[in-house]
């Protein structure tokens, strides 16, 4: 809102003291993360309280982990400081008339409302109990249905896709070889570092593959040629698995104070670095990458995710003062998604996502083992001794800080090795 005022200033031929400085993108995404961290931080004490005062507390299943019973009661649904402190920044310095934005906007309300009802329901059911006597046991079946947060993942999925794959204003820049002549009226000019060079638009389902020189490589290939017309379906296919994938990826992660957190704020330096340089002409033509136009606005909104989450970490760092609950982690995860896939990047999730593929992985094989054995042997058997992964290094007598630290580490080189995927090929 204040990027559209003063640009009204300036239509208007206004002078305003400190007005120019919104016209630099640099500025803007500066000041979002400031911002998202000052939100954060001022309010979220604010949040908590109102949090306490509601008895929106944690209940800690009797796992045997060192230490979980220290956090009975702590204030849970901590995800709206976060997704506030996204959406204020975001509102504010961003151009809300870019595609992007207003895809991820949607986005994190969407995903937000997800995880908002899950944890309302959780904590619905833990009060009924209360009132009835009842000694209440956190399960999987007082929040949403499983279906029911599939089906909303879902629904984010085939927005974004379709949005992606049919809206006019997302497309790629790609340099014109040679001097266009009258007839190539789809070609315009950019001045590149002070040389005049000719673009042409480019609108195809394509992606980026890490360590391959030809590295861009279209969905389109999949499918016989008798059935490319079709594309969208497999392109609309793909985002939704990736989005359901990474979100509950991201939902198992948030087990341990601040590994969520701090996972997502690194997690998102990486991806502004990528929506930076897609959408500025001067990277895209010294790393080889797609030049997207109008990408450079989404890093405001990645700054402002980074600033939120490290914000949310002062309060989420062990000894947690609250939990971002499904509210959080749901939207970090369907968000990281998301804008991997607009930056063309989503074959790098496996990688700079790494943390949150492992935590994944571990509990597939262990409740996919735990049954093989049981039907097998009659009692099942176990690959770690609990799973998510994190549980298995607390069962093994690590302290939770150290283990946060160590996959914080992880993720450090996880997101390094992405950057260099840009020249190493």
């Amino acid at each position: 809102m204040l990027f559209h005022l003063f640009e009204w200033f300036k239509q208007q031929n206004i002078k305003f003291p400190g007005s120019a400085l919104f016209t630099f993108i640099t500025f803007r995404v500066l000041l979002a993360m400031l911002l998202a961290l000052v939100i954060s931080m001022l309010y979220g004490r604010r949040v908590i309280w109102f949090l306490r005062k509601k008895q929106v507390g944690e209940s800690v299943r009797d796992l045997g982990l060192a230490g979980e019973q220290s956090k009975k009661g702590t204030p849970t649904m901590g995800g709206l400081i976060i997704i506030l402190a996204i959406l204020i920044p975001t509102l504010l310095l961003a151009n809300l008339t870019t595609v992007y934005i207003i895809l991820m906007v949607i986005a994190t309300i969407w995903l937000g409302i997800i995880g908002f009802v899950d944890d309302y329901l959780k904590l619905r059911a833990k009060k009924i109990a209360q009132e009835q006597g009842i000694a209440y046991k956190k399960g999987d079946k007082d929040g949403l249905a499983g279906w029911f947060k599939i089906l909303g993942q879902v629904g984010i999925g085939i927005t974004v896709g379709s949005v992606l794959y049919f809206n006019s204003n997302v497309k790629i820049w790609r340099e014109f070889i040679g001097k266009p002549t009258p007839a190539d009226t789809t070609v315009f000019a950019k001045t590149v570092n002070g040389k005049t060079k000719y673009f042409t638009e480019s609108k195809v389902p394509i992606t980026t593959i890490p360590f391959v020189k030809n590295h861009e490589f279209n969905y389109s290939k999949l499918l016989p040629a008798g059935l490319r017309n079709y594309t969208w379906l497999l392109y609309i296919l793909v985002v939704i698995i990736i989005i359901t994938a990474v979100s509950n990826g991201s939902n198992i992660t948030d087990g341990l104070d601040g590994l969520c957190t701090g996972t997502s704020a690194l997690i998102g330096v990486l991806l502004g670095i990528f929506a930076y340089a897609s959408g500025n002409l001067v990277f895209p033509d010294y790393l080889t990458m797609m030049d997207i136009p109008n990408l450079c606005e989404l890093s405001i909104f990645i700054a402002a995710m980074i600033g939120a989450c490290i914000g949310f970490l002062w309060f989420n760092s062990y000894p947690a003062q609250v939990f971002m609950g499904d509210t959080g982690s749901l939207t970090l995860g369907g968000i990281i998604a998301a804008i991997a896939i607009i930056v063309h990047k989503e074959l790098l999730i496996p990688i700079f996502c790494g943390v949150f593929l492992v935590e994944n992985v571990s509990v597939i094989l262990q409740v996919s083992y735990f049954k093989y054995t049981k039907k097998k042997y009659g009692a099942g058997r176990r690959i770690f001794l609990m799973s998510p992964l994190h549980h298995h290094y607390q069962k093994k007598g690590y302290h939770e800080a150290k283990i946060v630290t160590r996959f914080w580490i992880v993720t450090v080189l996880c997101v390094v090795l992405s950057i260099v995927t840009l020249k190493l090929r």
